[in-house]
């Protein structure tokens, strides 16, 4: 189960947290910048949090496959640096704060072992992941990296995450990120 539907459930199960609920936009192999499996996630920005009725809250969490789509054969042209994801996250705050909308991002997650992991990107992710904690642009961090790491490597994931291909994490991986979301999710009065 994905850790937005688990958010869903820790929340609904929570007596001050039942006025919450989670709407799931993420796309598996989605990108900030260029289109992938859907439409890229500037794009489809206003569809997927402006337009939905009552949202509040945004939480981002985009940017691990712009970094490693540059790593694989024939996609040099797609590359992106972490200034370009930092002025994507600097774009949908701007855009969802015009309409009243909370910003939380989540830090992108360790993916040494994943196909295409690069030293070059681990840089970027460690810069983008830099910039989502200190800024103070943001409403909210969710700091996944910290939660979803193996403090003895890093820059992989933890056994823990269960996962296959070190890019992405099982239930149990998902169970530790939808914690981690409610941590901060929690924080906020639950209001009407």
């Amino acid at each position: 189960m994905s850790w937005p539907d688990q958010l869903a459930r820790l929340l609904a199960a929570r007596r001050d947290g039942r006025c919450w609920s989670v709407v799931n936009a993420g796309i598996s192999g989605n990108r900030l910048l260029h289109d992938g499996r859907g439409p890229n996630a500037l794009a489809r920005f206003d569809r997927d949090v402006l337009s939905v009725p009552g949202v509040r809250t945004v939480i981002l969490l985009e940017g691990i496959n712009d970094i490693g789509a540059s790593a694989m054969p024939g996609r040099r042209d797609d590359a992106v640096g972490a200034d370009r994801i930092i002025a994507s996250y600097r774009e949908m705050a701007a855009r969802a704060r015009a309409h009243g909308i909370r910003v939380i991002a989540g830090t992108l997650l360790p993916f040494e072992g994943a196909a295409y992991f690069t030293a070059e990107g681990e840089a970027k992710r460690q810069a983008a992941n830099a910039w989502i904690r200190t800024s103070g642009e943001l409403d909210g961090v969710i700091d996944f990296d910290a939660a979803m790491r193996d403090p003895a490597r890093p820059t992989h994931m933890t056994p823990r995450t269960g996962s296959t291909d070190s890019l992405h994490p099982q239930d149990a991986g998902y169970t530790i990120m939808a914690q981690a979301a409610e941590a901060v999710i929690a924080r906020d009065r639950c209001t009407r």
